[in-house]
Order: C-alpha cells, then sequence, then structure tokens
C-alpha cells in the first residue's frame, strides 16, 4: 500500500524553501504527496510542477479561534477523505494544527518539523505561551525533527520535549539545497547575469553586499542598514546592499529603517524573488545574515554554494552555517561590529584572496553535508520508512 504523505503548512512560499525538489523525489520513491496551505496565486502552478495534491484553507500565522477551529476541521476531514497515514507540520502554527488534527484522527506518524524557536526573541507573557504551543505540538507528535544541532540542544536544555522523540537530518536543514544544478556558480549564464546586472542598476565594479530573507527586525535588519549607512560614508568604493526580500506586518520594521531602505539609493530592495534566485546570490561579492535567531539559514547555504564568503551571528541555527574563518566570520548584531567587520575584510592587504577561499571552501562545506541528494535518502529512512 503506498504512503500517503500530507505537508501542512501556513503559506506557500515555504513550500519551496523547505521542500522544493524533495516532493519529486518522494514521488519517484512511490509516495503519494498532499499539501494544505493558505490560498496562494502560486501554489496550483507550483503543484502540478512538483506533482502533489493541494487543499487550501486559510491558516494564520496569529491566534484566531473561529479560523483555527475551522482549519482543524478541514485538515481533520482530509486526513480521513484521503487515507493519510503520515502527517507533517512547518512552521509554529501550521505544525500545531497539523500535530492537533492527527492525533484526534489517530494518524500513525505525526512529525513535526521543529524549524526554529520563535520564543527566543520574545518576553514576559507572550515568549511562555509560545513556549507552551510549541510543548503542546510537541506533545501530540510522534518525532520531532530538530532543523539544526542548537536547535535540538537547546529543545532538551529548555524541556520542550522527551529527547528520544527528537532526531536531525545529518548536521541538519529540513531537505537540504540544489547545490549541483541551481546553486552552482559554473551554471550561471554570463549575459543573463550581465542583463540582471543592468537592470538593477549595478555597475561593473559595484561591489555587492547581500541579505535574502524577510525585512524584519529579527534578522537584524535595523542593525545593518545602520551600518551599511557608515560604510558608504567610510568607503571610497561604489558600494551597494541587496536586499532580496520584502517587509512584513509581523515583527514590522521601524518606519525610519523602512524610508532609508526605500530611499537610500545605495540599497536595492528586489522584493521576493521566486524564479532565479541563484542569479541575484551570483551578483554578491559578501553574504550576511546579522540574525536573532534562526532554524537553520537556508540562505547561508545557498551562498555559500554559489562561493560567496557569509558574515553571520552565533546565535542558534547560524552558529552551525558556517566553520569560522573557513567558509565564514562571526559577527554580533551591533552595527558598529557589522560595520568595522565589513570595512577591514574589504581594504585589508590581501582580502580578496581570503575571501574567494572562504567561498570556496563555503562550496566543500555545502556539497559535502547539504546538497539536497544527501540529504533526501536521510529523509526517506529516518522520517517515512
Amino acid at each position: 500500500m503506498k504512503k500517503n504523505i500530507l505537508h501542512i503548512v501556513n503559506i506557500y512560499f515555504v513550500l519551496p524553501y523547505f521542500i522544493g525538489d524533495q516532493f519529486l523525489y518522494l514521488k519517484n520513491e512511490g509516495y503519494n504527496l498532499n499539501v494544505i496551505c493558505s490560498p496562494s496565486e502560486h501554489l496550483k502552478d507550483y503543484a502540478q510542477k512538483m506533482k502533489f495534491n493541494f487543499s487550501e484553507i486559510e491558516i494564520s500565522r496569529k491566534i484566531n479561534v473561529y479560523n483555527d477551529i475551522k482549519a482543524l476541521l478541514h485538515i481533520c476531514y482530509y486526513i480521513k477523505k484521503n487515507n493519510i497515514n503520515i502527517v507533517v507540520g512547518h512552521t509554529p502554527k501550521g505544525a500545531l494544527l497539523a500535530m492537533l488534527a492527527s492525533s484526534i484522527m489517530r494518524v500513525q506518524k505525526r512529525i513535526y518539523f521543529r524549524h526554529g524557536l520563535v520564543y527566543e526573541t520574545m518576553n514576559g507573557t507572550k515568549r511562555q505561551f509560545m513556549i507552551l504551543l510549541d510543548k503542546i505540538t510537541a506533545y501530540c507528535a510522534t518525532k520531532i525533527v530538530c532543523v539544526s544541532p542548537s536547535v535540538y540542544k537547546k529543545s532538551i536544555e529548555e524541556k520542550l520535549n522527551p529527547e528520544i522523540k527528537q532526531i536531525i537530518l545529518g548536521k541538519g536543514t529540513c531537505g537540504g539545497i540544489d547545490a549541483l544544478d541551481k546553486f552552482n556558480p559554473e551554471k550561471i549564464n554570463s549575459k543573463k547575469l550581465k542583463f540582471l546586472k543592468k537592470s538593477i542598476g549595478l555597475n561593473i565594479n559595484t561591489y555587492v553586499i547581500g541579505y535574502c530573507g524577510r525585512l524584519v527586525k529579527d534578522k537584524g535588519i535595523i542593525e545593518l542598514v545602520e551600518a551599511f549607512k557608515q560604510l558608504v560614508i567610510k568607503t571610497k568604493l561604489d558600494i551597494k546592499l541587496l536586499l532580496i526580500g520584502d517587509f512584513e506586518t509581523r515583527d514590522i520594521l521601524p518606519p525610519n529603517i523602512i524610508k532609508e531602505i526605500t530611499n537610500n539609493k545605495h540599497i536595492i530592495k528586489t522584493g521576493f524573488i521566486y524564479n532565479d534566485i541563484q542569479y541575484y546570490y551570483a551578483l554578491m561579492n559578501l553574504y550576511i545574515l546579522p540574525s536573532y535567531r534562526e532554524g537553520f539559514p537556508i540562505s547561508v547555504l545557498e551562498a555559500s554554494a554559489m562561493k560567496i564568503p557569509v558574515l553571520t551571528t552565533k546565535v542558534t541555527g547560524c552558529i552551525d552555517s558556517i566553520i569560522e574563518n573557513r567558509t565564514g566570520i562571526y559577527i554580533s548584531n551591533s552595527p558598529a561590529n557589522i560595520l568595522n567587520t565589513i570595512y577591514n575584510l574589504i581594504n585589508q592587504k590581501g582580502s580578496d584572496k581570503k575571501l574567494k577561499q572562504m567561498g570556496e571552501k563555503g562550496r566543500e562545506f555545502v556539497l559535502k553535508n547539504f546538497e539536497n541528494h544527501i540529504i533526501w535518502p536521510i529523509i526517506k529512512e529516518k522520517i517515512y520508512t
């Protein structure tokens, strides 16, 4: 009998970001794939491309009793109708509803992907409430996949669940990345790259510092923008900050930072990029993620696979994503530290050679540990078999 897998997420972009071609791999391995997700204009085309069935229902990030009960009942009905025997929950809200519904329906395998600890940057009652919700999700799960060693460790320290329930996939991530075909600098079309560079206003010798992700406070965007403003004044280079992502209402940036990003001629904001994002990485000289918390930052792996040296923090998730002074450098969330680290890297004698070596070692690190053809068989064995 074929195994029927149901992935539950609250928002569409989680699917290509966390799962991607893993859908096709599992389909070829004989599994039936299903997805429940909030409505999205991209979902139908993506489902056809990745060969999974889907159902849309609003799964909001915030607590909404009426909508949450409605979504819970919808999931229960879908499980029964489609004979689902494995349920996989992603993101705090999607995972909570997934584990509750699959427990109610007595699904044998209930997998909670802990993509991070959202409460790490919270305080007081809100923090305690989010910890409680995570514990409920973990209690209902039969297996918990921690996406990084640091998330695994902190989950035990914070007593979110018994350790026997937890696993980790290799050295981390939820599915690896395609470093052979997609995130491979050898497969970048030079004409296409040249056209993109010109279309977003970059000159031939522009030095590009890149970031890819949500433009929110938790990602350290405030500190990054403040540091970059000073860097523009301090350096004589033609320098740009390339922000791939968009603003969000949750964890929203202050108005002055939004205004700076929008109006500063040295800052390029692209919005979310759904196709050919590897070409945007190919524009970068340096990648930076000054985050306050992560699960496992996929963007760091993507940058490393493209031979881009990385600057990131020593927080949960990020600490597992580089090898210090070999594939990248750790920074703090201080604007002064960000500024000084970047300035020194750009201006130190021999820095070009050092950064090039970091990029090369970064790609080796990804190919050895996080290429998706390495991770997918582990997922099949540890989760779905």
